[in-house]
């Protein structure tokens, strides 16, 4: 082994190429073929055609998926050109709106939101109609990404022809999002879309903005969990219109039922609602498929109650209300902070504060008078 090294040496080989040493004078080597391109040099890439807001309108109004999945995309989009157009369309939308039963679905991490989503969208479905899912996911506050994953777990809904579901990320800002869904449930009643459910993510702050968005708040629990007291103490009791416990099937429908009744007795501490309607309890079993016709039966019975005495169309006068402040509010605190010299001014007392050179309060003061100060001006 060491000869045939020193060989390879002597005759100026290089040991990574043996092919050129002298003892293999009668092999040829080939010299290698050219690669092909990844892509083929002969598909020609089709650009997808932009819509005019006209386009998006009548496509919506023919209940055409990929128009209103589009549209919800120029909706979320963020970019002032897309929210032009977006807000035409939805302009020209409104005159279609208004007819279909509004219905939000939340409750813990793991209650089975998606799944008895599943289930109840196949019920409301087989009644006649189509269902239009509008699923907010949280957004991870480190990398603002989202899973988008809801669709996955509504198997029977994501191929039924005439279910939309439509996952949208929360992106860290309740506010926008919980506005941008009131815009597309706009564009989804315009296509046709007689029920819609809005899921939250459950986790606080969001179901307030959905409440303010749907006929009936459907508050999801599940019994054995030590969550009874905590679904208590939370506000989040005082604006369900109805509370479900789910998987509430074999062993666990002694522990459903005794929870159900604490719900109950709990329910009897709050005032009634503006409504007129007291909150009802019952489970089911989303997984099983069990009861489903209670759930169903009980959102029926609201319908029918705030309909005869006139809230149904106070709530909806109410909440057109509230979501023109809330464009208002969102707005003018858009334009602050996109503001050169509201920014400039920020990191600077942002720096004083941090060295406490000046109170929070006394810096917030200085940045809006400054910016006051300058608008009036421009004005002038």
């Amino acid at each position: 082994m060491e000869e045939n090294k020193h060989h390879n040496e002597a005759e100026g080989c290089s040991c990574e190429h043996p092919e050129n040493d002298a003892q293999y004078s009668g092999l040829q080597v080939n010299a290698g073929i050219e690669q092909p391109p990844m892509v083929n040099p002969y598909l020609k890439r089709r650009r997808r055609p932009q819509l005019t807001v006209n386009d998006y309108v009548e496509g919506i109004r023919k209940g055409n998926t990929a128009v209103l999945g589009q549209a919800v995309t120029l909706v979320e989009s963020l970019m002032p050109e897309h929210q032009v157009v977006a807000q035409e369309v939805i302009e020209k939308c409104l005159p279609f709106t208004g007819g279909s039963k509004r219905i939000g679905i939340t409750g813990v991490p793991g209650a089975g939101k998606s799944t008895s989503i599943d289930v109840f969208g196949i019920h409301v479905l087989n009644r006649g109609g189509k269902l239009a899912v509008l699923a907010i996911d949280p957004s991870s506050e480190r990398s603002k990404g989202s899973i988008l994953g809801d669709k996955t777990r509504m198997e029977k809904l994501a191929v039924h022809p005439k279910a939309f579901i439509r996952p949208s990320p929360s992106a860290g800002s309740l506010g926008g999002v919980a506005r941008k869904t009131r815009e597309t449930i706009v564009l989804c009643e315009a296509a046709g879309y007689d029920n819609i459910f809005v899921e939250t993510v459950g986790v606080g702050q969001s179901e307030i903005a959905v409440h303010s968005m749907v006929d009936f708040f459907l508050l999801i629990q599940l019994a054995g969990t030590g969550d009874e007291l905590q679904g208590i103490k939370r506000g989040i009791m005082e604006m369900a219109d109805g509370i479900v416990i789910n998987k509430a099937d074999g062993d666990n429908i002694e522990r459903a039922n005794l929870a159900a009744t604490q719900f109950r007795n709990a329910l009897h501490l709050f005032p009634l609602p503006p409504s007129g309607w007291t909150p009802e309890v019952t489970t089911y079993s989303g997984y099983y498929e069990l009861n489903i016709d209670g759930v169903w039966d009980m959102i029926d019975r609201y319908f029918d109650h705030v309909h005869a005495n006139g809230y149904f169309e106070e709530r909806r006068r109410q909440q057109e209300k509230y979501w023109m402040y809330e464009t208002i509010n969102e707005q003018l605190k858009a334009r602050f902070y996109s503001d050169p010299e509201v920014q400039r001014l920020l990191n600077i007392k942002q720096d004083m504060v941090l060295n406490n050179q000046q109170s929070s309060f006394v810096a917030a003061a200085d940045v809006l008078r400054h910016y006051y100060e300058n608008l009036n001006k421009n004005n002038d």
